[in-house]
């Protein structure tokens, strides 16, 4: 098989490039942004004492760190994720915190040959929107369950109701021309927007007992506003907007932003709306 014909090759090739190391450079500053999802993620979940847990697109490594937390270390936590980069940092913040009872593997979910029927419940924080083939994908992480093992994750809601997002895309927009619209489902941070696809893809995959809850936080960037304008420019779908923008119009794109954020800004940080469901069912 081709590189280019083997599912989520596009993403795959996406996180370990720059992007990949971008969320590695600003991994303190994301974990602490997103925090709130995941408690709310994590609580929807239930993960057990002792219990074997999957974290699906673990990335930098904090959502496995919390789950190896509260599984004890007579619990097993397995961390997957495409990124190589980000992978690296993960098994360094592991190590670090002396949590033995977690490994990272570099693989794709969608794929990877995993234990069969071996884990208590699998989880995700934003990590599971960018399959190219999900129904497929989640019944590959299905079959890692133990019959009632519980998935949980959180999602985006739509692009309209993620200010973090609609601020950065509307100030590039002055300078830049939009990208082609996706369409409907397909991979990317907002695949998951609608809860009847969620539901479809779930059910296709052989889970039951659905449930979507939303949940809005305000998502609080820390910083000076000049250093917070530089960070929205260059993470999340905005980057992809401008990445092949020249330097000086990106430096343009990054004053606009200091200049829209500077009223909202409270001598530390300014917040931003953020909606996102947290989805539940089980093996």
């Amino acid at each position: 098989m081709e590189a280019q014909d083997q599912p989520n090759s596009d993403q795959i090739a996406f996180w370990n490039g720059d992007a990949g190391q971008r969320w590695v450079d600003d991994q303190e500053a994301m974990d602490a942004t997103l925090a709130p999802f995941d408690e709310a993620a994590m609580e929807a979940l239930g993960v057990p004492k002792g219990g074997e847990v999957i974290d699906l697109g673990c990335g930098c490594g904090g959502t496995t760190l919390e789950l190896a937390r509260r599984t004890g270390p007579m619990g097993r936590v397995l961390g997957i994720d495409i990124s190589t980069p980000m992978l690296g940092r993960a098994r360094e913040r592991a190590s670090a915190a002396s949590l033995g009872h977690t490994l990272f593997v570099n693989t794709d979910a969608s794929t990877y040959r995993f234990e069969a029927q071996a884990f208590d419940c699998a989880f995700s924080r934003f990590g599971v929107m960018f399959f190219d083939r999900p129904a497929a994908a989640f019944a590959n992480i299905r079959k890692a369950l133990r019959p009632g093992g519980r998935l949980g994750f959180a999602c985006w809601r739509a692009l309209a109701e993620n200010e973090w997002v609609t601020l950065a895309r509307d100030v590039a927009l002055r300078h830049v021309a939009p990208l082609e619209p996706a369409r409907p489902g397909a991979p990317g941070p907002f695949a998951f927007a609608e809860p009847a696809h969620v539901a479809s893809v779930l059910g296709r995959a052989g889970f039951t007992g659905i449930t979507l809850r939303p949940v809005d936080h305000a998502m609080r960037h820390a910083g000076e506003v000049a250093e917070i304008a530089a960070t929205m420019a260059r993470m999340g779908p905005a980057s992809r907007l401008i990445a092949d923008a020249p330097e000086n119009v990106r430096g343009r794109i990054v004053e606009d932003l200091a200049e829209a954020i500077a009223p909202r800004h409270d001598g530390k940080a300014i917040d931003l709306a953020a909606a996102a469901w947290i989805v539940t069912a089980n093996a």
